[in-house]
């Protein structure tokens, strides 16, 4: 009957530290992405001509766009 609980504890641990993991990682995988497509994005504007070369290597530094300027 110990080696039971044992058992379960132990699972509950694992699975515990997955959730924790798979948590953590979706916020990293999706701050990757966001930049991504904010690239894309920015490079998209600058091959039609709607931002000139500075602003695209300033916006490049900042994805966001918030530059001093």
């Amino acid at each position: 009957m110990l080696g039971f609980w044992v058992v379960m504890l132990f699972g509950l641990v694992l699975l515990v530290i997955w959730l924790v993991r798979q948590f953590t990682q979706t916020g990293a995988t999706s701050d990757r992405r966001g930049r991504s497509r904010a690239l894309e994005i920015l490079q998209e504007r600058y091959a039609r001509g709607e931002i000139t070369r500075e602003r695209y290597e300033a916006m490049g530094r900042d994805p966001l766009g918030e530059s001093s300027s």
